[in-house]
């Protein structure tokens, strides 16, 4: 395909219809299921889907068809099929993927931002759900029509929109298996919920770290005691957790002591991150606000660290007052939410059980413990890259990016990958994206970089023609 063209329709398109459609999709507060546990009930993730669902109506491309699929007590599914140009019926299936689920929103914005109101500043699109991944629909469903429009080809393509995946894609096995039939063979997948540490080159992402999640509270009394009169004779609940806490996690190091949660690296993934160092050195001690220093100085290491290493975060707690409320009490139980991050390759389901025996095996002073909410995903690794599209990507790097792109492995979780990854073994993956290292997704003053955007666009295209062509 001619680049001009191509380029023409895509700026063209985000100029005057994307940005005013995806804007009010930002204004929509469509927080995913497991931060609105009434999320039928107040319609947000259902106005979400209609928003998209009526845009890429109103695009009119030739044999589209449009279906929200909505199990029974699932959260909503947009499936847009369009079918392939005429040279590229039989080149299988490009499954396109994106979210329309949010985090929420957090307080602390800028002055004049907001997480529900859509402002474009200084090129760039603030509000939740902009880059993380509102704006995946609009660049998949452009992306084809600057394929038909340049006089390119695309097989047949499925753009599948999920509602849930910030809670962790839970629905998602039971709609691929709904729509298996639907979907056909896929021969490649591309991935818009991705990005990478500039905004200068085409980032591909080659792994996602499995995650597994679990509340566990330890009790130690049936009601709370005054702490003079019970300290030193009934344990702290939260130095039982504690203790069962240094069984998993080296507290001084923060490395996960138990076998199952950890995985050999492979070699081509170590050589990936040392290419990310050497265009970068130093990047990733600046990637966030850090307050004192990295867990390390080493650059390889910070980057294998967050890529192919398990992690521990404590994200939430029960049972602590705040400390202006705080009395001598000897609390009667503590609850700590735990999330792990696993290799791309580790078994996530080995991994709970280990978490699980760990925890409730001689525990200390026999205090009770109770697990909860236990979700276990795995992670996935990119298969090895056919010719035809490490040629594409070659060429669009310089034409679009003017500048090599590289490929790397990203510490977070799309669950749907992993679930792709087992069902089709043969397809090829493009996952990748427009968040950058400054996009502040799940955080305060979420943006999206829209001349970015634009060039992943553009750079999806070009893969989709040189998929059909291959």
């Amino acid at each position: 395909m001619e680049h001009k063209s191509v380029r023409e329709t895509v700026v063209s398109n985000w100029t005057n219809d994307v940005l005013p459609s995806l804007s009010g999709l930002v204004a929509i507060p469509a927080l995913s299921p497991a931060f609105d546990s009434e999320w039928a009930k107040t319609g947000h993730l259902a106005a979400a889907v209609e928003h998209v669902r009526s845009w890429i109506a109103a695009r009119g491309i030739p044999g589209a068809t449009l279906e929200v699929v909505e199990l029974e007590g699932r959260s909503p599914l947009l499936v847009v099929d369009i079918p392939a140009t005429s040279e590229a019926a039989e080149k299988g299936t490009v499954l396109m993927y994106g979210h329309l689920d949010k985090q929420p929103p957090v307080g602390g914005w800028s002055e004049g931002l907001d997480p529900w109101t859509p402002v474009i500043r200084d090129g760039r699109l603030y509000g939740r759900g902009a880059v993380d991944d509102g704006y995946s629909g609009y660049a998949a469903t452009t992306a084809i029509e600057a394929v038909r429009a340049a006089g390119g080809e695309h097989s047949r393509a499925v753009v599948l929109l999920e509602t849930g995946e910030e809670s962790g894609s839970p629905d998602l096995p039971a709609y691929v298996e709904h729509l298996k039939e639907k979907l056909g063979e896929v021969s490649l997948v591309v991935c818009l919920d991705a990005g990478g540490t500039d905004y200068k080159r085409l980032w591909l992402t080659t792994s996602l770290r499995g995650m597994l999640h679990v509340n566990v509270t330890v009790k130690v009394l049936e009601s709370a005691q005054h702490s003079g009169m019970a300290s030193g004779i009934v344990a702290s609940s939260f130095r039982v957790l504690r203790v069962l806490l240094d069984r998993i996690e080296n507290a001084e190091t923060g490395e996960i002591k138990l076998a199952e949660l950890s995985v050999d690296i492979p070699e081509n993934r170590v050589d990936e991150a040392r290419g990310v160092v050497e265009i970068a050195p130093g990047a990733a001690k600046t990637l966030f606000p850090v307050v004192g220093r990295t867990v390390s100085d080493d650059d390889l290491e910070l980057l294998l660290n967050n890529s192919w290493r398990p992690t521990l975060s404590v994200i939430g707690a029960e049972g602590f007052p705040l400390p202006a409320d705080a009395g001598n009490v000897l609390r009667d139980s503590t609850t700590l939410t735990l999330s792990f991050r696993l290799p791309p390759t580790a078994d996530a389901k080995a991994a709970m059980e280990a978490v699980r025996r760990v925890l409730t095996t001689d525990v200390p002073y026999d205090a009770s413990v109770e697990l909860g909410d236990f979700q276990a995903e795995n992670g996935w690794n990119a298969p090895d890259t056919a010719p035809w599209l490490d040629e594409i990507l070659h060429h669009v790097s310089g034409e679009v990016f003017g500048a090599p792109h590289k490929s790397y492995g990203m510490g977070g979780s799309i669950p749907f990958m992993g679930l792709l990854g087992e069902k089709y073994p043969d397809a090829q993956f493009v996952v990748t994206g427009a968040c950058g290292p400054d996009s502040n997704i799940h955080v305060p003053d979420e943006w999206l970089n829209i001349d970015f955007a634009q060039r992943v666009t553009e750079a999806v295209a070009h893969i989709l023609d040189a998929h059909a062509r291959s």
